[in-house]
């Protein structure tokens, strides 16, 4: 959880020279390995999920619903899978390069979604499976050493989103009212037949 703080605030920069891309990170969801049933490392490694279990300080990025790459940064010694999502970046850098990348018909979205919902960032720093295993501390992708800036704004911990399981766990932070970030969700709430039989659905 500590790294996935730490994050908030800090640059990551993609790509060198005319296709440099740079955000600040506004948003992130932290997973654990084995003991969280929402990280795809929860059942061991896989060849899938092999960077996980490696060094930290490096991507791990995957692909899903058959169209979204995602970035995730390894956070554990080796051997212990953990890795923080990245959801939302504020841009900073090669804005005209990531209107491109978002653009839809030839219009792109506004400026402060451009980078938001992990797809969207990954999308906007045109990253793929090939990026999977990078160290970031150097090379095409990496987080700037520079002292995170949150501009006074507080880190609000939050639910993630979009779980089955594991879905209460308040393990999405993101820098309160930033406009680059996802707006605030309530928390899930016990479906409503669960809620009326209270204790007796436990002793079943």
């Amino acid at each position: 959880m500590s790294v996935a703080r730490s994050l908030l605030g800090r640059v990551l920069v993609c790509g060198t020279g005319a296709s440099r891309v740079a955000g600040r990170v506004v948003e992130v969801e932290a997973y654990r390995g084995t003991g969280d049933p929402a990280s795809h490392a929860h059942l061991g490694p896989t060849p899938r999920t092999a960077v996980m279990f490696g060094p930290p300080g490096h991507a791990y990025v995957y692909f899903t619903y058959g169209m979204h790459y995602c970035l995730n940064l390894v956070t554990e010694p080796q051997g212990s899978a953990a890795a923080v999502l990245l959801r939302a970046l504020e841009p900073l850098d090669g804005l005209p390069l990531m209107r491109r990348r978002r653009a839809r018909r030839g219009v792109p979205p506004a400026d402060m979604a451009l980078a938001r919902g992990p797809g969207n960032l990954a999308r906007a720093l045109g990253l793929g499976l090939r990026d999977s295993g990078r160290d970031v501390t150097r090379g095409r992708l990496w987080v700037s050493n520079l002292p995170a800036e949150r501009a006074g704004r507080r880190v609000l911990a939050m639910p993630r989103i979009g779980l089955r399981r594991g879905a209460l766990r308040r393990w999405r932070f993101l820098l309160e009212g930033h406009p680059a970030a996802s707006p605030p969700r309530r928390t899930p709430s016990i479906p409503k037949p669960l809620r009326r039989l209270g204790r007796r659905a436990v002793r079943r």
